[in-house]
């Protein structure tokens, strides 16, 4: 509803008479809402505005605050509550509770969600009807990420096995209802920009007193594999119309790809996410350019990234995981423009000539990678290529040097150390702790202490049995009291579930200098405001986080669009800020992406001049 922005047609100040009436509204549509909810949510003497769109939803936002509802049809029968109101009141709305954080990333990118991906309970689901507003959430996090109405109810919904749509969603953080307000935030550090995982402060406070009162644990049989992620999700089409007369299986393999391309895309290095800039501008590739580019990413991937442990491999993880970080810098590969058309006919067409075998599942439709034949000619014949290091420019702030010396390289990594959780694996193995970890070399650890210990399960070399150390480091403390400890993992899944237990960090490297710092990464901050008169600035912060001098970047536009820069000291706050003369808000984004290589992700744009 609010994945495409669409311009506001009219907005107007509620009159006394109406903000009663909308209070009214909000209490008989929210019966969970006390007075005192209501009262954070809509203050009794705080000016309320209504913003009208073209496609008639009204939204209601508090003047100096955020919007807290909005009015679906105009009538006020389907009004809901925003991502805001429900951080404020996380109990306003009964929640479905996904199977895990990786599940987020579809709900997030504008997909209805689908009971495959709900987390249900022992006891089953809680009874609803079918166009109630749900909220959804992730778990070991309070904070709801999306908001919707159900499709069917639990009756309707059991009798259908649980597939299907459980929600379609209205509203989710990170669309462009989110965005509207003047400072958008996340309510913990749980949130990035496209994904949401467990909270840590939550979790934290979750085992300090042994009981969280609405969390709920996922065990081993409700982990989302990549199986099953065609169900999970579903994919959205502006263009559908005319599909009708699709095959099923055609339509689970376009579900498929299209959830393969999103992966790709979440899962880009950051080098590959500034490159990607520049992919508009490459000459497009024939039909038997891109087979040979397929192949030589394949070749790259399974000479460098994929090791044995891994497998077997989901097709979707292979491509988004291994085969698209190495495509050519600038270059995007989409498996569409091939001659094969679909990820699985081209696992197939390389099984067929002896480099991998693969399997394919004839419910969902998905190649699933096996074994890899090393000794295959044209694995043999292949020469890995070796990752360049990122050439400084010409920059004083990427340089930030004399002329003579080595440009400075930049670059950002998520890495990871050690909680209490893992700690007897890393001990186990002989690992020093204290260290910070790469996804892959915490991966590694995890899969020795399964070899040390002969746990690869006889009977199935895909599954690992989890003796006492393993079970405490996966599951203890995320496992609901009462609840039965699973005794093996599957070996896909046993990577990711021993990294979610590690402190997340990130790493910024800019030259000789790193830092690391805990959580996600903030943004650099380009905001133009007006000034007395017509004139304009712009000012640019967040620059300490990459490494970047205020007064070098300073100097360094002044130079470049010949005008005035001051460097000043934000306001109540730690660090500086550039101020530059004009609204040159476009150009900086530029100048920051291409000469301070900072990955487009990391920069957040907001003109207040516009109206």
């Amino acid at each position: 509803m609010f994945k495409k922005a669409a311009e506001v047609k009219s907005q107007q100040r509620l009159s006394g008479a109406d903000r009663k009436k909308l209070r009214r509204t909000v209490a008989a549509r929210f019966p969970n809402a006390s007075d005192a909810d209501i009262d954070s949510l809509l203050p009794p003497k705080a000016e309320i505005t209504v913003s009208k769109y073209p496609n008639r939803i009204l939204v209601y936002c508090v003047e100096g605050a955020h919007p807290m509802f909005f009015d679906i049809d105009g009538r006020g029968t389907e009004i809901l509550p925003t991502v805001y109101a429900l951080w404020k009141v996380p109990e306003l709305l009964p929640a479905f509770w996904l199977k895990g954080g990786e599940v987020s990333q579809y709900v997030l990118g504008g997909a209805d969600l689908m009971f495959p991906g709900v987390y249900i309970p022992a006891e089953g689901l809680p009874n609803f009807l079918a166009g109630e507003p749900w909220a959804v959430k992730v778990p070991g996090n309070p904070a709801p990420i999306a908001v919707g109405l159900t499709m069917m109810s639990a009756t309707e919904a059991s009798k259908a096995g649980l597939r299907g749509k459980a929600l379609k969603i209205s509203h989710y953080y990170g669309d462009t209802l989110w965005e509207s307000v003047e400072n958008p935030y996340v309510p913990n550090a749980g949130f990035f920009e496209d994904v949401v995982f467990e909270d840590p402060a939550f979790v934290s406070a979750c085992e300090a007193s042994d009981s969280c009162e609405g969390d709920v644990s996922v065990d081993d049989g409700n982990a989302v594999n990549n199986e099953e992620i065609g169900d999970v999700v579903d994919v959205k089409d502006d263009q559908s119309a005319g599909a009708a007369s699709t095959a099923l299986t055609d339509v689970a393999n376009e579900i498929t790809e299209q959830l393969v391309s999103g992966l790709g895309d979440l899962k880009m290095n950051e080098t590959d996410a500034t490159d990607e800039l520049n992919a508009v501008d490459q000459h497009s590739l024939s039909i038997e350019d891109v087979d040979a580019l397929l192949d030589k990413c394949l070749l790259q991937a399974l000479h460098t990234t994929v090791k044995e442990n891994d497998l077997p491999m989901p097709g979707s993880s292979l491509w988004s995981g291994h085969v698209l970080p190495c495509r050519p810098s600038g270059v995007t590969l989409d498996i569409k423009k091939s001659s094969y058309k679909k990820l699985s006919k081209w696992l197939q067409a390389k099984a067929s000539a002896g480099l991998i075998s693969v399997k394919e599942d004839k419910h969902k439709k998905e190649a699933t990678l096996f074994s890899v034949n090393r000794s295959h000619p044209d694995y043999e014949s292949f020469r890995p290529e070796k990752k360049k290091a990122v050439k400084g420019g010409q920059s004083t702030v990427t340089q930030g040097i004399h002329e003579g010396q080595a440009p400075k390289v930049f670059e950002v990594s998520e890495v990871y150390k050690p909680s209490v959780h893992v700690n007897p694996i890393f001990i186990s193995v002989g690992v020093e702790l204290g260290k910070f970890f790469s996804a892959p070399e915490a991966s590694d650890i995890v899969f020795q202490y399964v070899e040390k210990q002969n746990l690869v399960k006889p009977t199935d070399r895909s599954m690992v049995t989890l003796d006492a150390t393993l079970c405490d480091a996966l599951y203890k403390g995320a496992i609901k009291k009462g609840s039965t400890y699973p005794t093996e993992i599957h070996k896909k899944d046993l990577g990711s579930t021993f990294i979610s237990r590690m402190q997340a960090h990130h790493r910024v490297t800019r030259g000789s200098e790193t830092v690391v710092r805990k959580g996600g990464l903030k943004p650099i901050q380009i905001m133009t405001e007006r000034r007395q008169g017509n004139k304009k600035v712009t000012k640019l912060s967040g620059l300490e986080s990459f490494l970047i001098d205020a007064e070098a970047l300073s100097s360094e536009l002044q130079k470049k669009f010949a005008c005035s820069t001051t460097v000043a000291e934000l306001p109540g706050k730690k660090g500086l800020e550039v101020l530059v003369q004009g609204g040159v808000i476009d150009d900086l984004a530029k100048h920051l992406i291409e000469q301070c290589r900072i990955p487009k992700r990391y920069i957040e744009v907001l003109d207040k001049t516009k109206k």
